[in-house]
């Protein structure tokens, strides 16, 4: 009898720690991306983000994130939500190279992820999701769905594709009855910051109303305006108020539903930002070697850099052209020293160790200061305003912040750096998803550990 007793015991037990195991840290993870997001944002007292730093002193944040390269909005958000570099997942830029000429297209459809998505483990579990605004998930497996989407007809209107796009069909109209008003070009405008309100409000609304397990969230108004003004614009400031204000409406919602205790936030980006001046021009050298014509085909091409933000990459039309590639290297060795030292080579080796895109020859990176220019003709440095991103992810002005507050959540804790690819395997275990990240790890310090 004491034996059966004692197995008993153990079986219970047993069944307990497997229970435990299954059971998520969260209920609600909420993956907040803001475009352009600086850890000065909440590490100085000068930025008007009450919301962001009272999550970043509560919970866990980080002094940097290091990004992938390009260092640019779509490919970033596609590892955010694959934890996979470019090479693996296949979103190498913004906008696709294409061969006979750059058309304005971007990477705007999830079919053309070629890894899993934490959208993919989500539906795979059983659980629900939602998502608005984010890149690359037009036809993401994603319950509530408002992609970021456009089309090249600009008489189309900019609001009619996401409509178009939209699961299940009528939930922005729902919406619109609901909080919104009726959505256009004048009341979610990229330009102004009612857009950030708009969005806050329909994350705000989906939350409360069908409670997602994760709810991936894109707000762009710091993008934009540092773009436009650069790290310490006016408008800047306004910015990230509005980002924080958005915020702060996802939270309320979450209290005013009775999930707040088994919700987490995760406040991330995809990029800093850095002042620049002037814009290189590395085709103009293309078409004195006559690789390309200064044309919008390209013409009779044999080689051309296609840019993204500050980096520049070398296209060859045939790859295994060694005549061409060598003679690109020549030009740019034969270059002046005054314009040698505005960029650096980064051979396919170093692309190949952050996973940049496998069709690339090499790639050209400018010194903080400088952005690329994919223009043709004129001169090879032009003037240029504002400020930029797309660099080579090496240093801290380029680099993303990250703050993890909620359920789950380690408290009062500082890290010093984590990888962009490293944020989809924490939201995995949160959720106790079955999903494995090709490049991410997952940090267990970040999490609360259990008494």
């Amino acid at each position: 009898m004491k034996n059966l007793y004692l197995t008993a015991i153990v079986l219970f037990i047993a069944i307990q720690n497997i229970k435990a195991q299954k059971e998520p840290l969260s209920e609600h993870v909420i993956l907040i991306s803001i475009d352009g997001f600086r850890p000065n944002f909440y590490q100085e007292a000068k930025w008007p983000a009450p919301n962001l730093k009272t999550m970043a002193e509560e919970g866990v944040s980080a002094n940097g994130v290091r990004g992938i390269y390009p260092s640019v909005t779509y490919p970033s958000h596609t590892t955010l939500i694959t934890g996979a570099y470019p090479a693996s997942h296949g979103i190498y830029y913004n906008s696709p190279f294409e061969e006979k000429g750059q058309t304005g297209k971007w990477y705007w459809e999830s079919s053309l992820i070629q890894t899993e998505t934490l959208w993919d483990a989500v539906r795979k579990s059983g659980k629900k999701s939602a998502s608005l605004i984010w890149p690359v998930s037009v036809g993401a497996p994603v319950d509530y769905n408002v992609p970021e989407v456009w089309t090249l007809d600009r008489s189309y209107g900019r609001i009619q594709p996401m409509r178009d796009n939209q699961t299940p069909k009528g939930l922005l109209e729902e919406m619109e009855l609901a909080v919104l008003g009726k959505m256009d070009t004048i009341n979610f405008n990229g330009e102004y910051l009612n857009r950030e309100d708009r969005t806050g409000e329909m994350a705000a609304y989906i939350l409360s109303n069908y409670k997602p397990n994760l709810m991936t969230v894109h707000l762009i108004a710091t993008d934009h305006f540092q773009h436009e003004q650069g790290r310490d614009g006016k408008k800047v400031h306004t910015a990230i108020s509005a980002i924080d204000r958005a915020i702060g409406k996802i939270m309320d919602a979450a209290e005013r539903s009775g999930i707040l205790d088994k919700t987490t936030f995760i406040i991330t980006g995809d990029h800093g930002f850095v002042d620049i001046h002037s814009a290189l021009s590395p085709n103009v050298w293309l078409v004195e070697e006559d690789l390309m014509k200064a044309q919008k085909n390209r013409g009779e091409w044999k080689a051309t850099f296609h840019t993204s933000g500050a980096a520049a990459f070398l296209m060859l039309k045939d790859k295994n052209d060694v005549k061409t590639l060598t003679k690109v290297r020549k030009k740019l060795s034969s270059l002046p020293q005054a314009q040698k030292k505005l960029f650096r080579i980064i051979e396919r080796e170093e692309l190949d160790e952050i996973g940049t895109d496998p069709n690339v020859a090499f790639a050209l990176n400018p010194i903080p200061g400088i952005a690329m220019s994919g223009s043709s003709n004129g001169d090879v440095l032009k003037p240029r305003s504002g400020g930029t991103h797309g660099y080579f992810p090496d240093f801290h002005d380029i680099e993303t912040g990250f703050i993890a507050w909620g359920a789950g959540i380690a408290e009062n804790k500082k890290i010093q750096k984590i990888g962009l690819e490293d944020i989809a395997p924490f939201v995995a275990k949160l959720l106790n998803l079955d999903f494995q990240a090709k490049d991410g790890i997952l940090y267990p310090g970040i999490l609360k550990q259990k008494d």
